[in-house]
């Protein structure tokens, strides 16, 4: 089996690891009223915590067989292996919607594997890692201030995973490095690296876990799956050099690739956001309060008609704000 291979069959593990925990993540978030970034008393979310720790570290594998720009874009399949496996699990129902928006995914993602070019020896400078490290750490504050001020949880919940799609994307970036550093045997920089890892990922889990927050599944899942790679592979590309096969023409297939795979993730998110906020936020309706959607204007209160009168102008009925005759 070649190394290009073995990182795609790393890849699909690693991703079905993370759609078990972006499930369990979700149901922690749906059933608990306690911390909203980590909820250490549940142990849902360790076991969450626990199955991240299996995809990162099959992740991080993958990377030493694979380049940047295709294993970061395998990562969306998270997204993919998260609807059966949901209605596997909490009996939540794909549709016709949801399993061809994971064909448009699966065939775009395909796309971009024909495409993949082999892995480019350049690595992330000495001098190029702290910039980059600063620049995201900064737009990633900027992201979770901004949410704070949002008072929708959809919203909300979409520019949480942003952050933390943003901050999962350099950590592979960073890992890369330090799994090039760890052959060179290049100990100075390495530790700082593994540093700069250990918060990024911190960083993602948490606002990961907070994404989840009455905005159910399909959105922050499909956020975290579409920025994560994005960013990582702009990197790559930009950066490290990597790129795709046949020249100018592979890169606008490419682009045409993953234009199909966004759109999967896109009819994905859709079709699973109008459910999501309702049937997958746990929640019940207060004793006496109305059953109706969030926002929806209550049940007009009945006003009495105005009483029927006589040719004289005398009033048949009585009415409660006029005082009665003797």
């Amino acid at each position: 089996m070649s190394a290009l291979m073995v990182s795609v069959l790393l890849c699909l593990i690693s991703a079905a690891a993370y759609a078990a925990a972006a499930i369990a993540q979700e149901r922690v978030a749906a059933t608990s009223d306690g911390p909203t970034y980590a909820p250490l008393r549940r142990p849902g979310w360790w076991g969450a915590v626990a199955l991240t720790g299996v995809g990162a570290a099959l992740h991080v594998v993958a990377l030493a067989f694979g380049p940047l720009s295709l294993v970061q874009p395998l990562g969306a399949l998270t997204l993919v292996f998260a609807l059966p496996m949901a209605a596997l699990i909490v009996h939540r129902p794909v549709g016709a919607a949801g399993w061809r928006g994971a064909v448009l995914a699966t065939v775009g993602l395909a796309g971009l594997l024909s495409l993949t070019g082999t892995p480019h020896p350049e690595s992330l400078g000495g001098a190029e890692r702290p910039v980059l490290a600063a620049v995201v750490l900064a737009a990633v504050a900027a992201l979770v201030l901004a949410a704070h001020r949002m008072r929708r949880p959809v919203v909300r919940g979409v520019t949480l995973a942003s952050a933390a799609g943003a901050a999962f994307g350099i950590a592979s970036v960073f890992t890369k490095a330090a799994a090039e550093d760890w052959t060179d045997r290049a100990t100075g920089s390495l530790l700082p690296t593994l540093g700069v890892i250990a918060v990024l990922a911190t960083a993602g889990l948490l606002l990961s876990q907070a994404a989840y927050r009455g905005a159910g599944l399909a959105a922050p899942l499909a956020t975290v799956t579409v920025v994560n790679p994005v960013v990582a592979a702009a990197v790559g590309i930009t950066v490290l050099g990597e790129g795709f096969r046949y020249g100018v023409a592979g890169g606008v297939l490419a682009v045409v690739a993953g234009a199909v795979a966004t759109a999967g993730v896109v009819m994905l998110t859709l079709r699973a956001s109008p459910a999501e906020g309702s049937a997958g936020s746990g929640a019940v309706p207060r004793r006496g309060a109305s059953a109706s959607a969030p926002g929806s204007e209550p049940d007009p209160v009945p006003v009495p008609q105005p009483s029927a009168a006589r040719p004289d102008g005398r009033c048949l009925v009585p009415s409660r704000s006029a005082p009665e005759d003797h």
